[in-house]
């Protein structure tokens, strides 16, 4: 019964936009753009807005504060405890009978299916393009110090979780924010909590749905030649829908298997241009230091070069975000405290190793000239990389086929994949912040899959600047919520982390024998 619903409202739907595409429909989507930025603009440009004084936006900021206060205050959990997260992600310490519905391993491969995608492909072209060479090596700072902040929130996740008598489980920041601070004995953890559940279900519709089926449909349309993105759209939608509707189990069974291969496939393909031109690597770090702390004659010289790697590493690993917490609060465990130490590999496995790899691919490739009228990075066409995003894919595309002229098919693979990861994993954080606003229930779960469903044709097939904006902002505003709650909450995670250190060394926590 179910199927037939959606298809039947897929095809009326393909209906509606197919007849909406034709010549009218760039004046349509030119004033959807502008209806759409004259109500939202405002709210981006509070979320983006400076520090007095300086260039640095004031959400950047806040996300960097707060990942140095949890490194600190946690005495740098994400080096001393890497070597047993790594042994959990191998099953080492996993009993199958503990509450949950997926291993450390699914619970990891599906944070990172939200995780690793476009943003370690345009977003890091942005980055650079921007901000030049040198936001290569704030990027990697700062996702070194968010291994603190996904081990704090993904705690908290698991502590806080939903367990009910079918076996399924609901967690995430809206749920540590109103027991925790009720444990806490604190006011106002409901209104952090529905404020971070209201941006979840944006940033979900937006940068985690309809910006992932855009530049998907771009780079394909960029190599098979142009056709309308609602084509594009509907299969998407098709794919995403049958698997998003089994749930969290569903999603994880597919993502364990398209996150690695996806991963290892783009690595591959960075490593062998690098193997190629390891006689230029030297120069290219040469250029990322030197232009961390110079700009390199780059707008806004070493800010712009701070501002831009702190931004897209945030939007690239999501470290403060919230989202990976709703992830990882679904694995089976009895000890929170786990999973905090597997989800502070995201960031080194995101923002360390693959966007660092990315970026050397564009700095070796040389594919950017700064522009001497706007002092701005632009590709060897005269393209400006822009905030949004727009030739963020194209560059990277361009780097790579420097080396291999067909490399734009693989990426377009790639790219392909990690868009439909992305949007299973956001299917997932929008879905649980949709049903703690709204309620739990199977029809009330169906309409929330029904609407993202509909929301990845849409941006499949509109132009997104405006929407991307709003969603970049969406996607800050939820650490608003959660880096305030993470403050006043993080004494109990070191509580679980003295508990399971202490239990671990007595020999009381012990590998389990499969």
């Amino acid at each position: 019964m179910t199927m037939r619903l959606f298809h039947a409202f897929l095809a009326a739907l393909t209906a509606f936009v197919a007849s909406a595409l034709p010549a009218a429909a760039q004046s349509i989507d030119a004033a959807v753009n502008a209806a759409f930025e004259n109500a939202t603009g405002w709210y981006v440009n509070l979320i983006f807005a400076s520090l007095p004084g300086t260039n640095i936006p004031w959400i950047v900021g806040w996300l960097v504060i707060g990942a140095f206060v949890f490194s600190f205050y946690f005495g740098f959990v994400q080096f001393r405890w890497v070597g047993h997260a790594i042994k959990l992600v191998k099953g080492d310490y996993s009993d199958p009978n503990d509450a949950g519905e997926v291993s450390h391993f699914q619970a990891l491969a599906t944070a990172l299916s939200g995780t690793v995608g476009l943003g370690n492909i345009a977003g890091v072209a942005v980055a650079v393009g921007i901000g030049g060479p040198g936001a290569t090596f704030w990027m990697i700072l700062a996702g070194l110090l968010g291994m603190a902040t996904k081990f704090t929130e993904c705690t908290l996740g698991v502590k806080y979780r939903n367990e009910f008598p079918d076996g399924r489980v609901s967690g995430g920041p809206m749920y540590y924010l109103t027991r925790g601070f009720e444990e806490r004995g604190l006011p106002g953890g409901m209104i952090l909590a529905v404020g971070f559940s209201i941006f979840t279900i944006l940033g979900a519709l937006g940068g985690g749905n309809m910006f992932q089926a855009n530049q998907a449909h771009q780079q394909i349309a960029g190599v098979v030649g142009d056709f309308p993105g609602w084509i594009t759209g509907v299969i998407f939608a098709t794919v995403v829908f049958i698997v998003i509707v089994g749930g969290i189990k569903s999603i994880a069974k597919v993502t364990e298997k398209v996150v690695p291969f996806m991963g290892i496939l783009y690595v591959l393909a960075a490593l062998v241009i690098i193997l190629a031109n390891i006689d230029q690597v030297g120069t290219a770090f040469a250029r990322i230091f030197e232009g961390a702390f110079t700009g390199l004659g780059v707008a806004g010289g070493m800010v712009g070069a701070l501002i831009q790697g702190f931004r897209r590493a945030a939007f690239s690993n999501e470290a403060g975000i919230g989202s990976a917490a709703i992830a990882h609060s679904a694995v089976k465990t009895k000890e929170p405290v786990t999973e905090g130490f597997v989800a502070l590999l995201e960031p080194f496995i995101d923002t360390v190793v693959i966007c660092t790899m990315t970026a050397l691919v564009i700095i070796i490739s040389d594919q950017l000239v700064v522009d001497p009228e706007t002092g701005l990075f632009v590709t060897e066409n005269g393209q400006i990389v822009t905030q949004t995003g727009s030739s963020g894919v194209a560059l990277t595309s361009d780097a790579f086929a420097t080396a291999f002229s067909w490399f734009p098919v693989v990426l377009s693979i790639a790219v392909v994949l990690f868009a439909f990861s992305t949007m299973l994993s956001w299917s997932y954080y929008g879905l649980k912040a949709w049903t703690f606003l709204f309620g739990e229930g199977k029809t009330k779960e169906l309409i929330f899959k029904l609407i993202f469903c509909f929301f990845v044709i849409v941006g499949a097939a509109v132009s997104l600047d405006p929407v991307i904006a709003f969603s970049d902002a969406a996607l800050f505003s939820m650490a608003i919520f959660n880096v305030l709650g993470l403050y006043f909450l993080m004494p109990l995670v070191r509580k679980e982390l003295r508990s399971y250190s202490a239990r671990l060394k007595s020999g009381e926590i012990r590998p389990v024998k499969h």
